[in-house]
């Protein structure tokens, strides 16, 4: 199980290491009046959107969920200016839970291969036959490069279920932006939806420490996507 998840760890960081350039350049060296901006937005939108979850177990006061993810987004067939063979950027994430209310809060931002992006959002747990936990989350997060803006927003739904060490997931999502380009003509700007569909698995080789790895497919790309971190 060990060697499956640095496989897929593996393989998302090599796909960055095969980009010849970074997001932002990649796209000014290819954007052009004709572009399909739509695609590629809707591939931003995944790109991020990925992040929402990697379980459906929350967190509980005063505990914290610290992690690191890295996903990488096969581009679709009508995304005609991502040159490279993937898209990919890490997160780092933070979340805890505000009592009162009995809703998580979540803090998540990256600042890699040329994507910028803060965000966060809110979560609400539930527990189902003490082995299935469920959460359901909305988040938004501010994004740029060099060359555009874009504001996203997700909805996303998780279940997940405790089997011995593992703990397999299965989760649907909404993601919806909104890119304008800048400092750069034609401009333009475009806003588009698609839902997101994932499967992944939780393993946990020592206390407190997790590692995920996890597969997710859109209307019209795919996504592979892996991490670690700390949870107390």
């Amino acid at each position: 199980m060990k060697k499956i998840f640095a496989a897929v760890l593996s393989l998302c960081c090599l796909a960055g290491v095969a980009s010849a350039a970074n997001i932002a350049d990649d796209f000014r060296a290819h954007y052009r009046a004709t572009s399909d901006l739509s695609a590629y937005n809707k591939d931003i939108n995944a790109l991020i959107g990925v992040a929402d979850f990697h379980t459906g177990k929350g967190t509980s006061f005063p505990g914290f969920d610290i992690g690191a993810t890295v996903s990488a987004i096969k581009p679709s067939s009508n995304n005609n200016i991502t040159s490279d063979d993937y898209l990919y950027t890490g997160f780092i994430t933070a979340e805890t839970k505000i009592p009162v209310l009995d809703l998580g809060v979540v803090v998540r931002g990256t600042d890699m291969n040329g994507f910028k992006s803060l965000g966060g959002g809110l979560k609400y747990n539930f527990g189902l036959l003490d082995t299935i936990h469920v959460s359901l989350g909305g988040f938004y997060d501010r994004g740029s490069t060099d060359w555009y803006t874009t504001d996203h927003y997700s909805l996303s739904a998780v279940a997940s279920m405790n089997v011995l060490f593992l703990t397999p997931y299965v989760g649907i999502g909404y993601d919806y932006g909104e890119l304008e380009t800048k400092d750069i003509l034609p401009s333009r700007s475009t806003s588009d939806g698609d839902v997101r569909y994932t499967a992944g698995v939780n393993v946990k080789p020592f206390p407190f420490v997790y590692m995920f790895a996890a597969y997710t497919k859109t209307s019209s790309s795919h996504a592979l996507q892996g991490g670690l971190g700390l949870n107390f």
